[in-house]
């Protein structure tokens, strides 16, 4: 995957959405979209009760007459977490999927690589704990089976991924498994540094057709259940899709995490160059 050529397009075009800033002493070169302590000036908000009052703009309140905080990027040390769900649920629907969730996972630690970032990727299944896969190790990801039963949100809870303080985390799933956004979210963002959530999806997944009558196999559990797809169906599901990523990208704005939904279909070039930097994570070189 390492040497795939959409990947190696990718990453002569594209470099990680973080800012840089020079190296002093034990702290990183990147800059997370967290509200830190560092040097480095974001922007002003309105002062509210219970915040620092040692981040109290003295001059801004004698021009305005209103208590403004200032804000910082904080600092945060050059490690990338890439967290990849490998689930059976990942691999429906054609080869697609599957083969995008590979590239994602190799652009984003080659791109982390170049800036010093000591990538480790995590496969999240049915491992305790998950296998882990470092940038040298980067052709292993052709070998992912896709066997999983098991949730990330069951991970997490088992404490099965483990996690360095201050990494910028980047997840990649399609979050179709039963999960509290809110509590998911805190969770894989627990002592980041930066968190970047992205919901992978195949065409069917996110604008299904209707199919007549079927039965439906959960993959992960075995259970069956007959049904007719129809347009009733598909609005119920479209809408019920609509929730979950209303409440996913509500809990990732509450942790300051960037939050996007990618349709595999489209291909990785279409990706990088729309969702991805559209949404901050990659920038044009």
């Amino acid at each position: 995957m390492r040497h795939d050529p959409e990947v190696q397009n990718a990453v002569s075009r594209y470099q990680l959405g973080l800012l840089r800033v020079p190296v002093a002493g034990q702290s990183g070169e990147l800059l997370g979209r967290g509200i830190g302590s560092s040097l480095e000036f974001q922007e002003y908000r309105e002062y509210m009760p219970g915040d620092d009052i040692r981040h109290l703009d003295w001059s801004a309140y004698a021009r305005s007459d209103q208590l403004m905080i200032r804000m910082f990027r904080e600092e945060i040390s050059p490690r990338t977490e890439v967290i990849l769900d490998t689930s059976r649920s990942m691999a429906l629907g054609g080869e697609e999927k599957p083969h995008v969730l590979k590239q994602l996972a190799a652009m984003f630690a080659l791109l982390s690589g170049q800036l010093g970032g000591r990538p480790a990727l995590f496969l999240a299944d049915d491992r305790r704990p998950v296998e882990q896969l470092s940038i040298e190790s980067l052709n292993r990801l052709d070998e992912i089976e896709f066997a999983g039963v098991g949730d990330l949100g069951q991970l997490l809870m088992d404490g099965a991924i483990p996690f360095k303080r201050q990494s910028v985390r980047i997840v990649i799933s399609d979050f179709l498994f039963p999960h509290d956004p809110d509590r998911l979210i805190r969770k894989l963002a627990a002592e980041s540094a930066a968190l970047w959530v992205i919901q992978l999806l195949n065409h069917f997944e996110q604008d299904p057709s209707a199919l007549g009558g079927r039965r439906l196999v959960d993959v992960e559990s075995g259970g069956e259940a007959d049904m007719i797809i129809n347009q009733d169906r598909i609005q119920q599901y479209k809408e019920r899709l609509q929730r979950l990523q209303t409440s996913l990208a509500r809990a990732a704005r509450r942790v300051h995490a960037p939050f996007v939904t990618l349709v595999a279909e489209q291909g990785l070039t279409h990706l990088c160059h729309a969702e991805l930097c559209q949404a901050g994570l990659l920038r044009a070189e």
